[in-house]
C-alpha cells in the first residue's frame, strides 16, 4: 500500500503551544512531521494551512552542519545576527556565552543541539518541528535541549518517545496503527495511551481527530 499512512484529520496548533506526537513504530508519525515540514506531497486538495507569518524550522540529529565545521560558535551566530554583542547575547540566552570561542566540533551533544535551536530562531523561523530531538543523547545533552527549547518563544512540534522529554509537551497527537490520529490532554494520559495503545481512544477526555474515512 503506498497511500498515506495517517489519514486525514483536523486539528489546530496555536502560537507558543508545545505538541508532542506519540504512537508506535511504523505509525505513520514521520510521514506526518514530513508534511508538515513540506517534504511529502500532500494527496488531494491542500489541507494543510499555516498562518501568514508561520515560519517552519526543522531539527533533527541527522543535520550535520559540515559547513559550521572548525568554526568558532561566535563565529556562527555573526552569521544569523547583526553585530558581535547582539550574537554574544543570543548566546547568552541559550547558555553558550561561555562556548563563544570554541569550534563547534569541540561542543557536546547537548551544546549543538542548543546552538541548532538558536540558530533556527535567529533565523525567523516561530515553528519548530523535531524529529526524535533526544534520542541516543545522555541526560545532560536531553536536558540541554530541554532547557533550549524553554527560551524558544515560538510553537514546537516534536516526535519522541522520551517520556522525561515529553513532559515538557502542553499536549499530544497520538498516530495509531490504523492511521487515525488521537488528542490527548495532558502527560498522565498519554503515557496511559502508550502503555496500552489498543485502549487509547478509551483514556480519559482522549478525542478522535480523523476523519470518517477508510484509509
Amino acid at each position: 500500500n503506498d497511500g498515506p499512512l495517517v489519514r486525514p484529520f483536523s486539528d489546530e496548533i496555536h502560537f507558543g503551544e508545545r505538541v508532542g506526537i506519540i504512537g508506535p513504530n511504523g505509525s505513520g508519525k514521520t510521514e506526518l512531521m514530513r508534511t508538515l515540514a513540506g517534504a511529502r506531497e500532500q494527496d488531494g486538495p491542500p489541507e494543510l494551512r499555516l498562518g501568514p507569518r508561520v515560519s517552519i524550522g526543522l531539527f533533527t540529529q541527522l543535520q550535520t552542519h559540515s559547513d559550521w565545521s572548525g568554526r568558532p560558535v561566535l563565529e556562527i551566530a555573526c552569521d544569523h545576527v547583526v553585530g558581535v554583542q547582539a550574537a554574544m547575547g543570543a548566546l547568552a540566552r541559550y547558555g553558550l556565552a561561555d562556548a563563544a570561542r570554541r569550534p563547534f566540533d569541540v561542543l557536546s551533544g547537548g551544546q549543538k543541539a542548543r546552538l541548532e535551536v538558536l540558530v533556527l530562531e535567529l533565523d525567523g523561523h516561530n515553528l519548530l518541528l523535531l524529529d526524535e530531538p533526544t534520542d541516543n543523547l545522555d541526560i545532560d545533552s536531553s536536558e540541554a535541549i530541554e532547557a533550549a527549547l524553554e527560551r524558544f518563544t515560538g510553537t514546537v512540534v516534536a516526535v519522541s518517545h522520551d517520556r522525561a522529554f515529553l513532559r515538557t509537551m502542553d499536549r499530544y497527537l497520538m498516530v495509531q496503527q490504523d492511521g487515525s490520529v488521537l488528542a490527548l490532554t495532558d502527560h498522565d494520559s498519554a503515557l496511559q495511551a502508550l502503555l496500552e495503545p489498543e485502549r487509547a481512544a478509551q483514556v480519559r477526555l482522549t478525542q478522535l481527530l480523523s476523519h470518517p474515512a477508510a484509509r
